[in-house]
């Protein structure tokens, strides 16, 4: 007798399927349907296997399995086939993270085999806009940054990075994985900064972009210079890009102890629509 549900690697031609699982979410989906839309199910292109949880033989739930592990559309049962998978194949991600609800059930399975993390964030607001600001004047100095600028943006990136994260994206590699994706992002004109005598004092990325949805990453303003409203205008300049030039819905998420970032988010017109949850190893 057949089991009524299954879990396995998704293969290429289930490309179609995977997208109509990934597009019931379009916002909390964003970074893997970008990934999955670029790439495909190839797991060498992908960067990592997409695992599917089949119940009597349709394609219900999604999980990224890279250096990311990513839940998606994920209930009660699908997150713990995946758990079960992902405990039988040992760590190999840099963090779990997802919407907080899936997220959280996987961690709770997980955490007796790879715990302790570095860092649990279990609740990051996740924010979402579909229209430009009213009454905010873009920042008119935040701009595309150019390829002939990736060294004056580099550090901007490595200080965002690491005060985002704890750790620095130079180490181990010494950066060239990271110094990859700061470069591809530019070269698509998803780069974003303002520059004064040759420093970023604002800088922002448009990270995953599909036909719904985009999804804001990295914004950083430099220390010094914080308090000035520069995030404000600087965002209203971002999501001008945004929405008129890349996808109807702008989303971001953010730790929910920023409150200044997510008053800077408010004042551009985001609203918190759910959470996401951060498990950092």
């Amino acid at each position: 007798m057949l089991t009524t549900t299954t879990t396995r690697v998704v293969e290429p031609h289930e490309l179609d399927d995977a997208l109509a699982v990934l597009d019931r979410e379009p916002v909390n989906n964003a970074f893997v349907a970008a990934r999955v839309r670029v790439s495909g199910l190839d797991p060498w292109r992908l960067g990592g296997e997409m695992w599917g949880w089949y119940h009597r033989g349709r394609l219900e739930s999604l999980c990224y399995s890279g250096a990311n592990l990513v839940p998606v559309c994920a209930g009660r049962e699908a997150v713990r086939a995946f758990a079960e998978r992902a405990r039988r194949q040992g760590r190999r991600c840099s963090s779990i993270v997802g919407p907080a609800g899936p997220t959280a059930a996987l961690w709770a399975h997980l955490e007796p085999h790879w715990g302790p993390a570095r860092e649990v964030r279990p609740h990051q607001p996740l924010m979402v806009t579909d229209r430009l600001p009213e009454g905010i004047r873009p920042d008119p100095y935040v701009r595309r940054v150019r390829k002939d600028e990736m060294d004056v943006l580099m550090p901007a990136c490595v200080a965002m990075f690491t005060e985002e994260i704890g750790v620095s994206p130079l180490a181990g590699d010494g950066g060239l994985i990271y110094q990859a994706r700061v470069a591809e992002l530019v070269g698509a004109g998803r780069s974003f900064a303002r520059i004064e005598d040759g420093r970023v004092v604002f800088k922002a990325e448009i990270g995953a972009v599909t036909p719904q949805a985009c999804q804001i990453q990295g914004v950083w303003v430099a220390p010094e210079r914080r308090g000035e409203g520069l995030s404000v205008t600087g965002m209203a300049a971002v999501l001008r890009y945004a929405l008129t030039e890349v996808s109807p819905v702008a989303s971001l998420y953010v730790n929910d102890y920023n409150t200044a970032a997510r008053a800077a988010y408010r004042r551009v017109g985001f609203q918190e629509v759910g959470a996401f949850m951060s498990v950092l190893f």
